[in-house]
């Protein structure tokens, strides 16, 4: 039997409907203070609005995310990678200078996040 109309799930459609409003509202909090509270303290407790970007940070898959990568382990070196979309796939290495401490490699994924989610906005308005 034929159906006139495809049938499909809208709650795809909400939950990214939801997620772009997220990433909209999240995107105005961001500001320079918030960045440089980042910088001073990379890893524990922040403040509300710096661990609620955080935390839509860390959702989602893995495809895409920035991840830190230490080439060498005698030398503290690290460099920051994009994930595969696919499994069995090579992260890619992200152009830029290498952090000679983890906390400052913390700090450069945190801005080259901010960067993407920025970049995602812009092409959402396009």
């Amino acid at each position: 039997m034929q159906y006139p109309q495809v049938i499909r799930d809208r709650q795809a459609d909400y939950v990214f409907m939801f997620e772009r409003r997220l990433a909209q509202k999240l995107a105005t909090t961001i500001t320079e203070g918030m960045i440089e509270e980042h910088r001073r303290k990379p890893l524990g407790q922040h403040s509300d609005a710096l661990e609620r970007v955080l935390n839509f940070f860390r959702r989602g898959g893995l495809a895409g995310k920035v991840g830190i990568f230490q080439p060498d382990p005698v030398r503290p070196v690290y460099r920051l990678i994009r994930f595969p979309g696919v499994r069995g796939g090579s992260a890619t290495i992200i152009d830029g200078e290498p952090a000679t401490s983890l906390a400052e490699a913390h700090h450069a994924a945190f801005l080259q996040r901010i960067a993407d989610l920025n970049a995602q906005l812009a092409g959402d308005e396009a």
